[in-house]
């Protein structure tokens, strides 16, 4: 079935509530990185404002961050410890109007809409669910997104370097634009730059498992050889590789984020060690997205999930949601997902060599 796009609905802002709600209040940050008391925290969804009288909202949300309102009358959702002096900060912890404030939780679904069961059987994500309908719905969003010029951003555990038929399937997803962003650690783009160079990963055979002779030098030596070169991409030349995950992404211009970790070997030279300068790194391909999709690293899902708002206002001022997927063998890591805030993701419990190989032949892309 085609994908159809959710229609948004605003809230009714001639309803009592939102007619008789005060403006907000505002203070003005009074040190760089320090946020006034009583500040506002965001979610992840659609949050409207009073100003002078007239409800905005906040453009490019995210959890845990405060509102700044800017000389233009633009809501700029900042973090923290990025305010500056001067800056003026939205006040107010309650989000049904009593401050001038209103969490939209439910502007995708149609009033009376949501009308499930309040017991039903197998309402959890495990195991044992089935997710035909899911990679149904998915294979049809990616489509869309293609087609209707949607970022697709990627999230990736190194568990991908580790199998050939993985590596192939991510790249030929990459080569036919079903990626517009890949956001990883220096694991992945280190075992993956292995396989393509060595043809193993940690050292083993990526098609046959089969560990080789002083294997576990093979990483290191590849960190090495890359630093050598200087740049990724001026490894992939030096060495006439075009396999694999990270070829694909540099053949396609497609940005790489590479965050840091303190168990890194190498690093690999793009990998961006200052954690901050890594989150707003992420921060800015995400700034933009439309799906997320998130496979086998529990750290960066969770802060992917924190960084991503549930809906995005496009160039025309239409609101769409963002799709948000986790995916990950273990049950633990996609609930721990939600059970820190991220309502909106989808989360998938499969093994995730097996998906991404399902999911390029679902698009037909192998």
């Amino acid at each position: 079935m085609p994908f159809e796009m959710p229609v948004y609905h605003h809230p009714d802002f001639s309803k009592e509530m939102f007619v008789n709600a005060p403006d907000v209040r505002i203070k003005e940050v009074v040190r760089d990185g320090v946020v006034p008391e009583y500040y506002h925290s965001t979610s992840m969804y659609p949050e409207y404002f009073k100003i002078n009288g007239e409800w905005k909202l906040a453009e490019e949300s995210r959890m845990d961050s405060c509102v700044v309102l800017e000389d233009s009358g633009r809501l700029a959702v900042v973090e923290a410890r990025n305010v500056k002096r001067g800056d003026r900060v939205i006040l107010g912890r309650s989000e049904r109007c009593e401050e001038g404030i209103y969490m939209h939780c439910h502007g995708f679904e149609a009033e009376g809409e949501n009308l499930d069961d309040q017991f039903v059987f197998r309402q959890g994500r495990s195991r044992e669910t089935s997710y035909a309908r899911d990679y149904d719905k998915l294979f049809e969003l990616l489509k869309y997104e293609k087609s209707h010029n949607g970022k697709i951003v990627w999230v990736m555990g190194p568990a991908f370097a580790f199998d050939a038929d993985a590596r192939a399937a991510m790249a030929a997803l990459i080569d036919n634009g079903y990626a517009q962003a890949v956001m990883a650690g220096n694991a992945l783009a280190t075992h993956d730059l292995e396989g393509a160079y060595l043809h193993t990963a940690l050292g083993q055979d990526i098609y046959t498992q089969r560990s080789q002779p002083n294997g576990h030098y093979n990483h290191l030596d590849v960190c090495n050889e890359v630093r050598r070169s200087g740049s990724i991409e001026q490894f992939i030349k030096d060495h006439d590789l075009d396999d694999g995950i990270i070829c694909s992404c540099v053949r396609n211009h497609v940005p790489i984020v590479l965050a840091g970790s303190i168990r890194d070997d190498g690093p690999l030279p793009e990998v961006i060690a200052d954690v901050y300068q890594a989150a707003s790194a992420m921060r800015d391909q995400l700034r933009d997205c439309t799906t997320v999709i998130c496979l086998a690293t529990m750290l960066h899902t969770i802060a992917t999930g924190n960084m991503t708002p549930s809906f995005r206002v496009l160039p025309d001022g239409t609101v769409r949601p963002v799709y948000f997927y986790a995916v990950d063998a273990d049950e633990f890591v996609v609930n721990k997902l939600l059970d820190r805030g991220s309502l909106s993701a989808t989360t998938v419990v499969t093994n995730v060599q097996d998906f991404i190989t399902l999911v390029a032949k679902g698009l037909k892309v192998i």
